[in-house]
């Protein structure tokens, strides 16, 4: 696949399943052997685990949604900066609703194969969402 033909199918993946939490499509854009690298503790670095983080998720934040700002494809790897938002009206990791908005970054890499999804990395912008949710109060200046 061409860069563009590889950005367009991350796009869409974020686009098409996670925004609108159609999650039944995973496997429409990742392998079988996916690896979620960035998995959290005790969700299995799968595509079932990337399922369950999302139902979560979407649980949590119901109008959860991913914009992507930028991305760069450079043969099998694609890197997106991906802004999230939604709002907090759920439990989520053990954390109790707090009916606030907040709005964050992240960077995702996907690698590629054979026109799907094989892996994943991706750095959060945590402590930004916990501080505007209401659950992490600013460091000290």
């Amino acid at each position: 696949m061409s860069n563009e033909q590889n950005k367009d199918l991350t796009r869409r993946f974020v686009e098409e399943v996670l925004n609108t939490g159609n999650l039944d499509r995973m496997s429409e854009f990742l392998t079988p052997d996916f690896v979620e690298h960035a998995a959290r503790a005790g969700v299995p670095p799968t595509v079932e685990g990337v399922r369950m983080f999302f139902q979560g998720l979407r649980s949590a934040f119901p109008n959860f949604k991913y914009t992507v700002n930028d991305a760069i494809a450079d043969g099998d790897l694609i890197i997106q900066r991906t802004t999230g938002q939604g709002t907090m009206t759920g439990e989520f990791a053990g954390m109790k609703p707090t009916g606030k908005s907040a709005t964050w970054s992240e960077l995702h890499t996907v690698r590629i194969k054979d026109g799907k999804i094989v892996e994943h990395w991706a750095n959060v912008d945590q402590l930004s969402m916990l501080m505007q949710l209401g659950l992490m109060q600013p460091p000290a200046a």
